[in-house]
């Protein structure tokens, strides 16, 4: 499925690319293809398949607000596979320039609507003149393969829309509350993927049946049938999973990372870092990225977070990338009484121009105050978010009075992060 389709296979087919979800399950602090992957947005990895598939047209349909964020990818995305720049009027909103059959896709950018039907919708009403075949695909869906495209397309016929599809591997019980009622016969099951394909006039013909009729459909091909249309399937790709938990999030970094190195799979790397300051008369605490009102504040050049330094030097040291000192220290005036996580978002961006990618980070602080535990997930969500996203885990203990942590001086932490490479340009 890895094999690029011939240039001409896609030269009457629009991709309507759905990027206009927001996210919850994954809980990345962002609409989710805007969610970094790899030092990119999940978006900008949808796109390689999607241009590498070489479709007459590009439809991106994204959260309102983001339109600038989106036309920035895509414009990334476009000169990637094509070489050139797009000109500013390749990527207006409501572009209907005809598709070609040479040079590069049409594109445009849309805000979407408030279900994914009506998304896709906005972007019915903006195919190019020549379009014939309309492929829907979910930007979630961000490692599928650009083969994925041709087949499907190859396979639309009039009358007939096509989605790809895998055989269900798992055994499948019915149940009713916790009772396991009956087993299910996989072998009449299959697991949709995306992008789906159909005629370009039944599919908006559809469309406007489902409008017609007062009725929400989360899957296009039932929308397709419901309307009349006949669906049909060919093998999908294990590569076109749906981005949807952190775990799936994970599951696309190793994938990535491991393509990464021509002869073998990338070697994640591990660094540790360090940071102590003492505490100091006056001031608001500021640690794990959060203000500790009625906690004494840390001595340092900026806010002294000890915690989000040690991250820091943790995972610049992961990618050989100097430490704290170099990139924030006092020959950095700028970042003076920054907070913590200026420094993570900008670490976070060293790392991504570097050539890598985040993996996790661990972080624990040693000290008498303050008391952790009940802020413990407000914190790791404010580190995450700062880090783009990369799982972060903290937690804190005491030396039983031993140290000057014990004597109630200051704080100690230790963090460990790690590391992917990722293949650059």
């Amino acid at each position: 499925m890895n094999d690029l389709p011939p240039p001409s296979s896609l030269a009457h087919t629009a991709v309507i690319v759905v990027a206009a979800g927001s996210g919850t399950r994954l809980a990345a602090g962002a609409p989710k293809a805007f969610v970094p992957l790899c030092g990119r947005a999940i978006l900008e990895h949808a796109l390689d398949g999607v241009f590498a598939a070489a479709p007459a047209q590009v439809i991106l349909v994204v959260p309102a607000g983001l339109e600038s964020d989106a036309r920035t990818i895509l414009e990334a995305a476009q000169t990637t596979f094509t070489g050139r720049e797009m000109p500013p009027s390749e990527v207006r909103s409501d572009n209907p320039r005809p598709a070609s059959d040479e040079g590069a896709p049409v594109v445009a950018v849309i805000v979407g609507g408030e279900t994914r039907q009506r998304s896709v919708a906005a972007g019915l009403a903006v195919l190019a003149d020549g379009i014939d075949t309309v492929l829907v695909h979910d930007a979630a869906r961000a490692l599928t393969p650009p083969a994925q495209f041709a087949a499907v397309s190859a396979a639309v016929r009039p009358g007939v829309g096509v989605i790809p599809a895998l055989p269900v591997v798992d055994t499948l019980k019915r149940v009713h509350g916790e009772e396991v009622v009956a087993p299910v016969d996989r072998s009449e099951l299959a697991a949709a993927q995306t992008p789906q394909g159909f005629p370009r006039t039944e599919l908006v013909a559809a469309y406007g049946h489902a409008e017609a009729q007062g009725i929400e459909y989360t899957d296009d091909a039932a929308l397709f049938a419901a309307a009349g249309g006949a669906v049909r399937h060919v093998l999908g790709s294990e590569e076109a999973f749906k981005i949807t938990t952190p775990h799936d999030l994970e599951r696309a970094r190793m994938i990535l990372t491991s393509s990464a190195v021509p002869d073998g799979p990338a070697i994640p790397r591990i660094g540790i870092g360090t940071d102590v300051h003492a505490f100091a008369p006056g001031g608001t605490l500021r640690l794990a990225g959060l203000d500790w009102p009625g906690e004494p504040a840390l001595e340092g050049h900026s806010d002294g977070d000890a915690v989000a330094h040690a991250i820091v030097d943790a995972l610049l040291g992961a990618a050989g990338l100097g430490d704290i000192g170099q990139h924030f220290g006092t020959a950095h005036p700028e970042y003076a009484g920054a907070h913590g996580d200026v420094f993570l978002a900008r670490t976070a961006e060293i790392l991504a121009e570097g050539g890598f990618a985040i993996g996790n980070v661990s972080v624990q602080f040693q000290g008498n105050r303050p008391r952790f535990s009940a802020r413990r997930a407000e914190a790791e969500r404010v580190l995450s978010e700062a880090l783009g996203g990369a799982p972060v885990a903290v937690s804190a203990t005491t030396t039983d009075g031993l140290g000057f942590p014990g004597r109630g001086e200051g704080i100690a932490v230790t963090a460990v992060a790690l590391v992917h490479p990722i293949a650059l340009g």
